[in-house]
């Protein structure tokens, strides 16, 4: 009998009148907002304003959880593809199912798009973000702790992961094989939750303190390239100690080789970018012009709105 190990929490939902609450819902959510108010302070560090983050968070966001969504869903088809299953299931996200892989893939993709079409450097945007999804990400995984989902192999270790009766969506895990997850009541399960907080939070950590060490020797751009190297690296381990059911290709699970593609692709932009990359000074300057011209253009506007209220 284990002594030590770590709780579950005993709800993972709740009510304010008709409406249902989510903690994994707030999780992203807390994860978010801590990732926009952290992009913010670096971005304004290279000339930016707030303004222009809350307008890319805008765009972004939205997107990225559509593309959360649909990867788990494509990953996972069973569920939600004929003959197996309902295409409907495909829009309740309420019942779980988002894959940051997607969520990453397609952000970063409309974030490119929405600097290339205000004109902001895209590199040193990648370098701004750098830290601040990994944080995200550890506050995310956080959501898996209420939900009771997502854990991994069986363990004695005195850090085990102990499930209760709570009505979350992990009591409903099929593990690795297609069956039923080992009985909840006797077992207690790696953490996985907990070990990628803990990865991805090194991760940012690492990558402020290299960034501010050899920020005149690093190209822009390479910072986010070692964010994808440090969390592909971490995916790839943690994947494997996960049970829960995932397609399988080539003896590994299908996240694992996104992690893989992550981590070369990681390490192919860092190389590239080191031989290549634009000066992150040059690109400062150039984000300080939009800037100014930006400004501008608002104060132009502005005085034009109080020009027409005296007519």
């Amino acid at each position: 009998m284990n002594l030590a190990y770590i709780p579950s929490p005993t709800f993972s939902q709740f009510k304010i009148g008709p409406v249902t609450i989510h903690m994994y819902a707030i999780c992203i959510l807390i994860g978010v907002c801590v990732a926009v108010w952290i992009l913010t302070k670096r971005w304004k560090r290279y000339g930016g304003t707030f303004d222009q983050i809350l307008d890319t968070t805008l765009v972004t966001v939205p997107c990225a959880l559509v593309g959360a969504r649909l990867y788990h869903c494509i990953t996972t088809p069973s569920a939600y593809f004929p003959p197996t299953g309902e295409l409907i299931n495909i829009v309740k996200v309420w019942e779980g199912g988002m894959a940051i892989f997607g969520g990453i893939s397609v952000g970063t993709l409309v974030a490119f798009l929405w600097c290339r079409h205000k004109h902001y450097p895209f590199a040193i945007f990648a370098d701004a973000i750098a830290p601040a999804l990994p944080v995200a990400q550890a506050i995310g995984r956080l959501g898996n702790w209420f939900n009771q989902e997502l854990y991994g192999w069986p363990t004695n270790l005195p850090w085990g992961l102990k499930l209760n009766d709570a009505d979350a969506i992990g009591k409903s895990e099929i593990c690795y094989n297609g069956s039923q997850c080992p009985d909840y009541k006797t077992t207690l399960f790696h953490p996985t939750f907990l070990y990628e907080m803990i990865w991805n939070l090194i991760g940012a950590a690492l990558i402020i303190y290299v960034g501010s060490k050899l920020f005149d020797r690093l190209k822009a751009g390479q910072q986010f390239a070692m964010y994808l190297m440090w969390y592909g690296l971490g995916r790839t381990w943690i994947e494997n100690v996960r049970i829960n059911y995932s397609t399988v290709i080539l003896g590994l699970r299908t996240n694992v080789w996104t992690a893989i593609i992550v981590f070369i692709i990681g390490c192919v932009l860092f190389v590239v970018l080191y031989q290549y990359g634009p000066d992150p000074k040059a690109q400062a300057q150039r984000l300080a012009t939009v800037t100014a011209d930006e400004l501008e253009r608002q104060r132009l506007q502005e005085e034009q709105d109080a020009q027409k209220k005296h007519k």
